[in-house]
């Protein structure tokens, strides 16, 4: 079977029978079940390559079981776990990786960057400070905790990032531990603006990055 594959919706499950082989791009797909041959390109929710099943391509899953063989290049955002009877090779990053006895990895294996979310959007009065939340700013990343998710603050424009218990001392870095304590605060320098800014990247505890700089922009009123 050759072609394009669309599973509609969440309701989309996937059986590849043992004797069937398909060639291809599988999209849409809440759940794929392989225990035939699957070569080409698939979107999932989860993979589940059960023994004796194969995939050889470029495949992006939230998760995924391997007791089979895949092959190629391997995005999974959360966990790949490869069983006894698994066999991983080419390309992977992933999230979290676990790995059971007799299982077999042979790969480039990278972990999943960190992303930078929230609205990046504050209001501070001019010349006060405002509590930088996670509604406003947080860092998502399934394999580092918080306290080894590192900010760093460039650009800083009208104002800058500061800690709570020490509010006129700039500061370049601080956590995602640091924001989930509500220690980050956003100090306006005074002058007669109407808009501030910085710009922050995030750094998790292998040295990725979350890319280019996301510039936090911030609203200043007069009281």
């Amino acid at each position: 079977m050759e072609g394009e594959q669309k599973v509609a919706g969440n309701e989309g499950v996937l059986i590849v029978a043992e004797d069937t082989f398909i060639r291809g791009k599988i999209r849409n797909c809440r759940r794929i079940e392989i225990y035939g041959q699957v070569e080409g390109e698939l979107t999932a929710e989860a993979m589940n390559i059960h023994e004796g099943g194969r995939f050889r391509g470029k495949v992006k899953a939230d998760n995924a079981d391997i007791n089979g063989t895949l092959e190629g290049k391997v995005t999974v955002r959360n966990l790949i776990s490869i069983r006894s009877s698994g066999d991983v090779s080419g390309d992977v990053q992933y999230g979290q990786l676990a790995m059971e006895i007799g299982a077999s990895l042979s790969a480039d294996v990278r972990n999943v960057p960190p992303v930078i979310g929230g609205d990046l959007d504050l209001t501070v009065y001019r010349g006060r400070t405002v509590g930088i939340t996670l509604e406003d700013l947080t860092a998502i990343d399934p394999d580092d905790d918080a306290k080894d998710l590192t900010y760093t603050v460039s650009n800083a424009r009208n104002g800058f990032v500061c800690f709570s218990d020490s509010p006129r001392d700039p500061i370049t870095t601080f956590t995602q531990a640091d924001l989930e304590a509500g220690k980050v605060l956003f100090r306006h320098d005074g002058s007669a603006t109407d808009s501030a800014s910085f710009d922050v990247v995030v750094t998790d505890a292998s040295g990725a990055t979350s890319g280019d700089p996301k510039t936090v922009k911030v609203t200043v009123y007069n009281r």
